[in-house]
């Protein structure tokens, strides 16, 4: 039995580093607003698609999912087009009850990683209508901020925006107790489709979280490499040089731990 069941955890771990397609039955739609750079006093808004059937699911930023599928359906766009599907969120997050599967883009190599799924709420007893659901509170602290998530048990699948599952019902609004990141559901609907970019970074390098953000550190040597190898002016070297310590320093990334 024991061998069965590590066959199957094993079966289902391919599945998520390698398939492609991801059988869709319904899907949440997600608005996040956030502030990506701590001296800012702005706000940016972007929106996500969180992809669900009964046993998995799979979120990730809306303008990378257009793009992905794009490029499955091998539609050539011009440069200038293509950069209406640039995002600050490069990531695509599956979801299972055990664990979690990421891949994500750092100096334009993909890298694959997983992490245990163990989230650990405190449910309230405070309630609020969230798109015409009436939805429940939960509080948990997860990646070095603390965060409150609303969630509904008229929707029972246990999965949520980002990383963020494991409550009785979908979670409708998630933030953090800075409010520098805001999720809500603006759309839940039921699909029935095979989504065929769900994750289309199968040759991802294998790695570890602890890998990843040790990569995530070095980012700036990374690109300096590659404008060094394009940019012959020492003046705009230095410059590009300035802005991106300025920018690695104010970053307020949605992480801020590893666990």
């Amino acid at each position: 039995m024991k061998k069965i069941i590590l066959l199957l955890n094993l079966l289902i771990v391919t599945l998520f580093y390698c398939q492609k397609k991801f059988d869709v039955v319904f899907e949440a739609d997600y608005k996040l607003n956030y502030k990506l750079n701590k001296a800012s006093k702005y706000k940016k808004t972007t929106t996500f698609a969180l992809l669900i059937n009964q046993d998995a699911s799979f979120f990730k930023n809306m303008n990378k999912y257009i793009a992905d599928s794009l490029e499955v359906e091998k539609v050539d766009i011009p440069l200038n087009e293509s950069m209406k599907y640039v995002t600050d969120f490069r990531e695509t997050i599956g979801t299972t009850s055990a664990k979690l599967y990421v891949t994500t883009e750092i100096n334009y190599i993909d890298y694959s990683y997983e992490e245990p799924n163990n989230i650990n709420w405190i449910v309230k007893n405070e309630f609020k209508i969230i798109l015409g659901f009436k939805c429940q509170k939960a509080e948990t602290t997860k990646y070095g901020r603390i965060w409150t998530a609303w969630f509904t048990n008229d929707i029972p699948f246990q999965y949520g925006p980002y990383k963020f599952n494991g409550l009785p019902g979908l979670i409708t609004e998630l933030y953090d107790s800075k409010d520098d990141y805001h999720y809500t559901i603006y759309s839940f609907r039921k699909r029935k489709y095979t989504c065929k970019s769900a994750n289309i970074a199968t040759n991802a390098k294998k790695t570890t979280k602890e890998k990843i953000w040790e990569l995530l550190k070095n980012k700036i040597a990374g690109r300096m490499q590659v404008h060094e190898e394009f940019i012959e002016n020492k003046d705009d070297l230095e410059m590009i040089r300035r802005n991106a310590i300025e920018a690695e320093k104010n970053l307020n990334s949605i992480e801020l731990s590893i666990y």
